[in-house]
């Protein structure tokens, strides 16, 4: 039995000066020891990273054989807005992968991007496997199968070799036992770890040698972040707004940032609310250490009455940074985790 998790409030809603809402989460920092500097609610129960565990997946396919590197590594472990980059990108890799649109497994949808959504529905263009916002990732998937000889028309199945291969590094990476599989929303296993080990992970992946999986998927990442993203997306305006970050997004407000150094915060909206993913996730990394004014624009947007601003989304106090001289590590197990 998988427990609830303990979330605690990470961000008030003020209107006007007064608490209108909760919102309710859990957030960790990590020092580049790897150490625990702060956490709020539950940070070892078992919970779902979605899209946040894309980075992972795309090291587990490159230890597999993946010979992508660039954008369209970048594209691998993509949370995509449907751009016309993103499409002509996986048409790309399925073409390496000498494979169609129609291998594809996940689900047709529109773009994710809601301007790119509103032309599509304009011009009456129907969902599409290859618009859906993991389709990089699954093109990716289907080239892996083929480098290996593995077959592609059960490629989702966690029996698969390559879903295998990807829950063993995910394993590896975390620190800890998958605790449950399940489906996720484009129809590939989703493995259920803790916000801790999703950190940590992160944090692996950015502080490793140059050169391998983990710094290749990276470097894709952080040079081509709208490619993992979209133009118009937070989560790559905030690896612009600060240098070397690697920052990942998933559905259900999660979200993980790890810097060049090994720091790395993570953060799940109990919610699922993206109004509070973003202000909380910059002020956690404000607590690792960046410098607030990188972070300025990560605010929030502001709660309107009438037109106009009358109040804003804002973390709690205990994620308000500390003073320079009180920035470093606070101990904790940096290694393995268990499930409480």
């Amino acid at each position: 039995m998988i427990r609830e998790p303990l979330h605690a409030p990470v961000a008030h809603l003020i209107r006007g000066g007064v608490v209108e809402g909760i919102h309710y989460g859990s957030v960790v920092v990590l020092g580049a020891d790897g150490a625990v500097q702060l956490q709020l609610g539950d940070i070892e129960a078992a919970f779902y990273p979605r899209s946040a565990l894309k980075p992972v997946q795309a090291v587990a396919m490159l230890r597999a054989g993946l010979t992508l590197d660039g954008e369209l590594l970048s594209l691998a472990a993509a949370s995509h807005s449907g751009e016309e980059r993103h499409l002509a990108g996986t048409r790309r890799i399925l073409e390496l992968a000498q494979v169609t649109e129609e291998d594809l497994r996940n689900v047709p949808d529109l773009p994710y991007d809601p301007v790119v959504r509103d032309t599509w529905v304009r011009e009456g263009r129907p969902p599409s496997r290859l618009a859906q916002n993991c389709s990089g990732k699954h093109a990716a998937m289907l080239y892996t199968c083929k480098l290996n000889g593995w077959p592609l028309e059960d490629y989702l199945d966690p029996a698969h070799p390559l879903q295998q291969a990807i829950a063993e590094i995910v394993e590896d990476l975390t620190g800890q036992r998958v605790a449950r599989v399940t489906v996720d929303g484009c129809g590939a296993p989703l493995f259920s770890v803790s916000l801790h080990g999703l950190a940590r992970a992160a944090a692996r992946i950015v502080t490793a040698p140059a050169g391998t999986p983990e710094a290749r998927v990276a470097d894709a990442m952080r040079e081509h972040a709208e490619m993992a993203s979209g133009s118009g997306r937070d989560v790559a305006a905030l690896m612009r707004a600060v240098p070397g970050l690697l920052a990942k997004d998933g559905f259900e407000g999660v979200q993980v940032a790890a810097l060049p150094d090994g720091r790395t915060v993570a953060v799940k909206i109990s919610d699922g609310a993206n109004r509070a993913r973003v202000p909380v996730a910059a002020a956690a990394l404000a607590r690792a250490g960046v410098d607030p004014a990188a972070l300025a624009e990560f605010d929030g947007e502001p709660l309107l009455g009438g037109g106009k601003p009358v109040g804003s989304v804002r973390p709690v106090r205990a994620l308000d940074p500390l003073p320079s001289s009180r920035l470093g590590s606070t101990g904790g197990d940096s290694h393995t985790q268990t499930y409480a």
